[in-house]
C-alpha cells in the first residue's frame, strides 16, 4: 500500500520539487498547502501517513503546526524541513512530537529515507544534527523553551503580530473577538516582559517562530 504524504511549504516551487521526488519513489501526495493552518486542517481531513512541513511557514510555523497536527491526526508522522541545525531547534521539534528533522541542504538525499524510517515508527535526523541535541531531549535537560512560557494560543498571537498583523487582523485569523485577541496579546507580552512590537518581533525571530 502506498504511503500517503501531505506537503506543507509556502513556496510553490519547493512543493513541486518535493512532489516530484516523492512520486518518483512511489509515494502518493494527497495534498499540498502553503501555511501551517492549512496543514493542520488538511491533516485532519486527509489523515496522511506522513506530513512533510517547512519550519518557516506563515500564519502558523511548522513547529506549532506539528503540535496541533498531533491533536487532530495522531497517527500522522511529521517531518520538518529546516535551515536550523542548532540544538535548541532540534530539542523544540522533538518536544513538539516531530519524528523527522531534515536540514534543507540535505533534503534531496534525506527525504525519502526519512519518510520510510518515520512511517515504520522510527526517528530520522540529518547527519549534521548533533546527537547531543537528541540526548539532551531524552534526558529532559534541553532547557526552557518558548512553549514553556506561552500557551498555544499565545504563540499563535505572537507569530501573527510578528508578521505585522494588527490585533483586529489577528482576531479575524483566529476566529475570536478583538477583545479576546487583545487579552491574549497583553498576557503574552507580560509573560515575556516585552512591551513593544519591535522587541516582540526580535524575540519571535530568535525563537524561530518567524523567519527574519
Amino acid at each position: 500500500m502506498q504511503l500517503r504524504i501531505l506537503i506543507a511549504d509556502d513556496h510553490v516551487i519547493v512543493r513541486q520539487g518535493i512532489r516530484l521526488i516523492l512520486e518518483r519513489e512511489g509515494f502518493e501526495v494527497v495534498g499540498e498547502v502553503s501555511d501551517g493552518r492549512e496543514a493542520v486542517r488538511a491533516a485532519e481531513k486527509l489523515v496522511p501517513d506522513v506530513a512533510v512541513m517547512d519550519v518557516g511557514m506563515p500564519m502558523l510555523n511548522g513547529l506549532d503546526a506539528a503540535r496541533e497536527l498531533m491533536k487532530v491526526s495522531p497517527r500522522t508522522r511529521t517531518i520538518l524541513l529546516t535551515v536550523h541545525e542548532e540544538n535548541q531547534y532540534v530539542v523544540e521539534a522533538l518536544r513538539a512530537g516531530v519524528t523527522g528533522y531534515i536540514v534543507k541542504t540535505r533534503a534531496a538525499e534525506d527525504l525519502v529515507k526519512a519518510i520510510r524510517e518515520v512511517s515504520g515508527g522510527g526517528v530520522y535526523m540529518s547527519s549534521s544534527i548533533s546527537r547531543g541535541a537528541v540526548m539532551s531531549y531524552l534526558n529532559g535537560d534541553g532547557g526552557p523553551s518558548a512553549s514553556d512560557q506561552l500557551t498555544a494560543r499565545e504563540r499563535e498571537v505572537l507569530q501573527l503580530i510578528a508578521e505585522g498583523k494588527t490585533t483586529k487582523e489577528v482576531a479575524v485569523v483566529l476566529g475570536i473577538s478583538v477583545k479576546t485577541a487583545e487579552s491574549h496579546r497583553s498576557r503574552m507580552m507580560e509573560k515575556l516582559d516585552i512591551h513593544e512590537t519591535a522587541s516582540l518581533v526580535r524575540y519571535a525571530i530568535r525563537q524561530g517562530i518567524v523567519q527574519p
